[in-house]
């Protein structure tokens, strides 16, 4: 399947600890649900995106991928906070795993989502049979940076002006087996 554009960038803002409280309530993780995402969804999908990129997905992007077991959302309250979208295709003999785009709603940053998003994310990979996980994140995106280096990925080279505003894009890539171990 190709991408409506660049692919994203994580905008999670999730430098603190899953038990600390993030939201303007106090909730926690036990209060989020992680689930593959539906049809219902795209609606609440779409304005966190609009909120969270400057150049948004469209409708028709999400919608294409909602057969794949990597989109799943996040669920508070009846609410999505939050989504990653993923998926997997044959790259001889080593199914490559794609994190695609992945954001959490402001309200909902600083409670590990985004880390937990990913993780529930790599491990539908994983079960679609992806070896290797690549993602493409903005250098300048610091939080990103640092939350996808804490889950094992690996930088494998920067990509001048990969972004339509011009910003390099860094190419990271996680071992699949290896993360699991």
């Amino acid at each position: 399947m190709t991408s409506p554009g660049p692919e994203r960038e994580v905008n999670t803002d999730d430098e603190t600890s899953e038990s600390e409280p993030g939201t303007e309530s106090g909730d926690s993780l036990s209060d989020v649900t992680i689930r593959r995402a539906e049809r219902a969804d795209l609606l609440e999908v779409l304005g966190i995106e609009k909120t969270c990129f400057t150049e948004p997905w469209p409708y028709t992007a999400f919608e294409s991928f909602l057969d794949e077991p990597g989109f799943l959302v996040a669920v508070h309250e009846g609410n999505v906070v939050g989504y990653i979208v993923a998926d997997v295709m044959p790259n001889h003999g080593r199914d490559l795993g794609h994190i695609k785009d992945i954001a959490v709603t402001p309200e909902a940053r600083g409670i590990g989502l985004g880390r937990r998003l990913l993780q529930r994310g790599l491990v539908s990979l994983s079960f679609s049979g992806a070896a290797l996980v690549k993602l493409e994140v903005r250098v300048g995106n610091e939080p990103a940076l640092s939350l996808y280096r804490k889950m094992g990925f690996e930088p494998a080279r920067r990509v001048p002006s990969y972004y339509a505003d011009g910003e390099d894009a860094l190419l990271m890539v996680l071992d699949v087996d290896a993360w699991q171990d």
